[in-house]
């Protein structure tokens, strides 16, 4: 006797309870692989800073290191400071393999954005102070106006320090020509 096979009642699909349950579950899972560039970026720099922090703890460990030059050394130590490098040198590799990944996600995660060319993203101080943003209504900002008076002020102080180092330049050579003309009389 064969038992006849089970008939789900909603023809073969698991209940819809089901379904969403595990929809949700996917979404999260998706979510848990989607981290935001900006952590990853984070990550990236904290992982810079520690492989800065390990190889100056490897420079440290080579100075502390004595050549084999005919001087005794114990073999304990030795085999210690060794241990440690290794270890250091092991880590390294490890976060250079992290920062890579890192590196890469931020690559794929950026791959679909147009690219902004930095000139736009980047406030640039213009030395005519000819341009000037203005809001919607016509209003100059008060903050454009302003940057545009210190552009102005530095440019006449940079005038007045070209002016004082010419007159300075004078003065060091008429100084020079009369002490040479004192010493020609002496």
């Amino acid at each position: 006797m064969t038992t006849p096979p089970i008939v789900t009642p909603f023809g073969g699909q698991p209940p819809p309870q089901q379904q969403q349950q595990q929809q949700q579950q996917q979404q999260q899972a998706q979510a848990a692989r989607d981290v935001n560039t900006a952590s990853l970026c984070r990550i990236g720099q904290e992982t810079v800073q520690d492989i800065v922090l390990r190889t100056m703890e490897i420079f440290q460990l080579l100075r502390n290191m004595q050549l084999p030059n005919g001087v005794t050394y114990h073999p304990n130590t030795h085999q210690d400071r060794l241990g440690k490098l290794q270890e250091h040198l092991r880590m390294l590799s490890v976060l250079f393999r992290k920062l890579r990944l890192v590196y890469d996600k931020c690559n794929e995660n950026c791959a679909g954005l147009e690219s902004i060319p930095p000139e736009q993203l980047i406030p640039f101080v213009e030395d005519d102070g000819s341009k000037r943003e203005e809001r919607p209504g016509g209003q100059s900002r008060p903050a454009s106006d302003e940057r545009r008076e210190i552009l102005e002020v530095n440019k006449k102080l940079k005038q007045k320090n070209q002016q004082l180092k010419q007159i300075m330049d004078q003065l060091r050579n008429l100084i020079w020509e009369i002490n040479s003309m004192l010493a020609v009389r002496s």
